[in-house]
């Protein structure tokens, strides 16, 4: 067994959020992992070509080439992103676009697979963790958990987070703001957002031990999907 972490922050891995907590659920999982930062890396979103329809395999060559081979042998997933603009940020939502490639012809490469979503954002990570989920069950991927947390907006560190005043911190803390070390968020510091990271690993490692039955998991998602359908129409 063998699960794929992809952080899709473009920070340096010491200073992001979505780093760390992919990082911890995946070490709580007691199972055999990879993490992947997507931070420099050049995808492109998907552009409609149809080139992957004869073999299910995008056509369009660039840093997620290399990656396609791990996400069709992982057996599980656990993905992070952070918060844009009330969603997924741009190299994040272009991988999963891109996703697309493995649909064609009844193509069933990642139904019932299991996944945890991670999202961090400068008030709240809820946004890119629900897009995530959103994500894995058009692949008919179970989200087992979501973990969300509170990181540190650019506008701590710009130089302007203090006078600007649509700026997180003004937002926050009010006009006038003077920016402190101790007010800049920091998931490591937020207990409960490890726990829950700590925990979600445990489930998802807990499940993959079990042996899941993945049919069973794609019938599950397959239903919810066909509910959310429903619902909207």
């Amino acid at each position: 067994m063998k699960i794929l972490g992809i952080s899709g922050s473009p920070r340096k891995d010491s200073q992001s959020g979505v780093y760390k907590l992919v990082q911890t659920v995946l070490e709580n999982t007691g199972v055999d992992y990879e993490l992947v930062s997507l931070r420099k890396k050049s995808i492109s979103g998907c552009i409609a070509c149809l080139g992957c329809v004869k073999d299910n395999v995008c056509k369009v060559e660039d840093d997620l080439t290399p990656l396609r081979e791990k996400i069709v042998a992982a057996d599980a997933y656990v993905f992070g992103a952070p918060n844009y603009y009330a969603t997924l940020n741009a190299t994040t939502h272009a991988l999963l676009e891109r996703w697309f490639q493995f649909r064609h012809q009844t193509g069933d490469i990642l139904w019932g697979k299991l996944a945890v979503a991670v999202g961090v954002g400068g008030t709240s990570g809820r946004f890119p963790a629900d897009e995530l989920e959103k994500f894995f069950l058009y692949n008919f991927i179970e989200t087992v958990a979501k973990v969300t947390g509170q990181g540190a907006a650019s506008c701590y560190s710009c130089g302007y987070g203090e006078t600007c005043q649509v700026g997180i911190p003004s937002m926050i803390h009010g006009q006038g703001v003077t920016i402190t070390p101790e007010m800049i968020p920091d998931v490591a510091k937020q207990p409960k957002v490890m726990v829950a990271a700590v925990e979600a690993g445990k489930l998802l490692g807990q499940r993959l031990k079990e042996g899941h039955d993945r049919m069973v998991v794609t019938r599950k998602m397959q239903e919810k999907m066909m509910a959310m359908f429903a619902s909207s129409a």
